[in-house]
This record gives C-alpha cells, structure tokens and sequence, in this order.
C-alpha cells in the first residue's frame, strides 16, 4: 500500500508559514517541558510564571539575563556568520576561552609597561586577536587540505578548556589566593565599565556593534554577496571566480575573533580574573543561538536573550521551587528540537497525492453504447496512407 503523502519543497518560502510555525513551534515546546514538569510533580503554569520573573521580572533580574546574554550573543554572532558559509564552526568554546586567556595575560602583565587608558583597548584587541587565531587553525587545515572542520573546531576546544585550568591551577595562580583557583585580580584599569547597580557591562554594546556590522557585511557589501552564494552553491561560486580559500580564512578570523572576544568581556566584565566558570558552555549554546535566529543578527540577538532567561530561569526555579536542575537545559532541548522541525513546513509543504485504483480485469469496456470519454478519437473515413488500397 502506497502511503498518498508527498514532501516537496516550496518555489518560494511561505510568508505565512515563516510567521505562524515559530509561534506554534515555541507552543508545542512549551507543552512538551509542561509534561516534564507534570512528571517532576511541579504545576507547568506556576513554574514557568516563576521562570518568567526570574529572568525578566526585575531589574536586577533582567541584568543578569543580559549578563548571560552577551557571550551567547557574540559566538552566536560568530558562529552565524561561518555556518551562512557552510562553514560548520563548533569550535566557539575555545575560541571564548584563548579570547580569554589572551585579555587575561595582557591585564596582569602589561599594566606594568602599557598606560591606564590603553590598557583595556589591548585587552581587547588581544582577546578578538587570540581567538581569530585560534579559528585560523581549522581554516587553514580546510581551505588547503580538506580537513573537515566539525573534527579540527571540536578537538581545539578540548585544548584551550584545558590550558585555560592548567593557567589558572598553575602558573598564573594567586600566590595571595589562599589555595583557590584562579590569577590575581586585574587592575581596575582593566575592568569593562557596568551599569550602576547592576553587573551588565560594556559587553553588550560590543555584542551590538557586532551585529550591525555583520548585518551591513552581508546585505551591503561584495564579500557579504561572496559568502552568501558560497552558502547557497559552492561550487557554483568557484565556477564564477569566487575564492573559497580567501573566503572561509576571512569568515573564520572573524568568527573566531567574535567568540574571543566574549571571553574577553567574560573575565574583563565578570571576574576580573581568570578563574573556573569562563568555560561553561556558552560557544555550544551560540549554535542553538544561531540556527533558531536563522542566521540573521537582530535574530542572533534576540534569541540569546530568550536562551539567557531560560538560563537565569532555569537557576530561579531550582532555588525557590527546588526543581532539578536539568529543568532549563531540557526546555532549551525541547525549543530547539520543535523550532528546527517546524523549518521543515517553511521550506516545504505536506501534498496528498489520491490515485484513482486501476482496475485489473480483462474483458470489454464498461462504456455503454453510445457514450465515449471526451478524448475517444473520431472515426477516420475514406483511404488511410499505408493500407492496401490507400494512396
């Protein structure tokens, strides 16, 4: 039996679709974490009014939802921006943890030798330098030898998460400390200004200044066209004479360099300090970040506040509610899982496909007399050529 049901894709995206499915998408999550939690004995409308005020129901509140928000915003950011190429860059983590190492090292040595005022500009510049290097890496071994780079990105994180615990452990540990982990505090020189009140830092307008220049980068310029038609067709994109090598090392030191320098803001706007706590997956949550903002930065920028306040949420809930703490992270799962499944009916639409049965008896037509289908061929009179008789 033949199942009449037909996937196909669609000419043009609906504009429908692309504004009803996110909506029903993000429902369904949502019902679907409710029987999560009916299951952990907790009332889905009260734990989930609890997450809400957690995250957005305060100012303080709210501040540390846009603390959260500024590492997922800038790997997100640089993690679009590589996958608008095809470009699978999963290597944000460590790119954030040399971003952070790199602004560490310049804050603890070089206030000796670099004036007051330059020395968080350094920091910066060290921290996007570091991590655009660190990106470099895997483009390199892609663009010239077809390394595949969801191997090279993953197995680097592994390396600066750990040299980011042998520093702090280590040689860079507070002789001053009394035994915990972590450098000695930076100058205040080398601290990211905050709002009053608050720990929301300069952070954001970085995250911010970010988006605007990829958004003009990609709708304004000709390499925002190059990696664009890279996306769309690789290989037609060298047969029109664009440079995938020139391309994905562009993309990558900038993707790199983006999610360097969140770690930057991390140990400069947080901690002060290089300690355990910089590494915590946020370059792995900028993916999620990235494919529910369909690669687009304002979507970029809003969907890393959503995922920050199901992280402050997620932490409310487990303290008031004494909820376990996988609570967040299964309704993160959940929204990713329903909002990339309803892509599907974006780009694609459901066709049922109903086939008459053939009929497999022999014998004569079922036509009576007199009647014939709208297609029966006229009877043909007179000679016909390449009979006998005929002319």
């Amino acid at each position: 039996m033949t199942i009449p049901l037909k996937i196909e894709k669609r000419l043009t995206p609906s504009r429908t679709a692309s504004f009803l499915v996110p909506f029903i998408s993000l429902l369904l999550a949502l019902i679907f974490g409710g029987i999560i939690l009916l299951t952990a004995g907790a009332n889905p409308l009260t734990t989930y009014k609890a997450m809400f005020l957690g995250a957005f129901g305060s100012k303080y509140s709210l501040s540390e939802t846009m603390v959260k928000a500024i590492p997922l915003m800038l790997c997100g950011l640089g993690v679009s921006i590589a996958f608008r190429m095809l470009f699978w860059n999963i290597g944000a983590e460590g790119q954030l943890a040399v971003g952070g190492i790199a602004a560490a090292g310049v804050a603890l040595f070089g206030a000796e030798w670099l004036p007051a005022a330059l020395l968080l500009p350094a920091m910066f510049v060290a921290g996007f330098v570091a991590g655009a290097l660190w990106g470099l890496v895997p483009a390199l071994l892609k663009a010239f030898i077809r390394v595949n780079e969801i191997i090279t990105t993953l197995m680097m994180n592994y390396i600066a998460i750990l040299w980011v615990e042998y520093l702090f452990y280590g040689p860079w540990k507070d002789p001053a400390g009394y035994g915990f982990p972590g450098t000695a505090q930076f100058p205040e020189a080398g601290w990211l200004p905050r709002l009053p009140g608050t720990r929301l830092h300069l952070g954001l307008a970085f995250a911010i200044v970010a988006a605007i220049f990829i958004w003009l980068v990609l709708g304004r310029t000709k390499w925002g066209y190059e990696i664009r038609v890279i996306g769309e067709n690789p290989r037609a994109a060298t047969y029109a004479g664009i440079s995938l090598m020139r391309n994905i090392i562009l993309v990558m030191v900038l993707s790199g360099g983006l999610a360097g320098l969140a770690g930057m803001a991390e140990v400069s706007g947080i901690a002060h300090r290089l300690q355990k706590g910089l590494t915590v997956g946020y370059g792995y949550t900028a993916i999620i970040v990235a494919w529910l903002g369909k690669l687009n930065p304002l979507g970029v920028l809003l969907v890393a506040i959503l995922l920050a306040g199901l992280l402050v949420g997620g932490d409310q809930i487990q303290i008031t509610m004494q909820l376990p703490a996988a609570v967040a992270p299964i309704l993160q799962g959940a929204i990713l899982f329903f909002m990339l499944g309803g892509e599907l009916f974006t780009r694609y639409r459901l066709r049922w496909e109903w086939k008459p049965t053939e009929s497999k008896t022999l014998g004569p037509s079922p036509l009576k007399p007199g009647q014939c289908p709208e297609l029966c061929p006229e009877p043909v009179e007179g000679p016909v050529e390449g009979r006998e008789g005929g002319s």
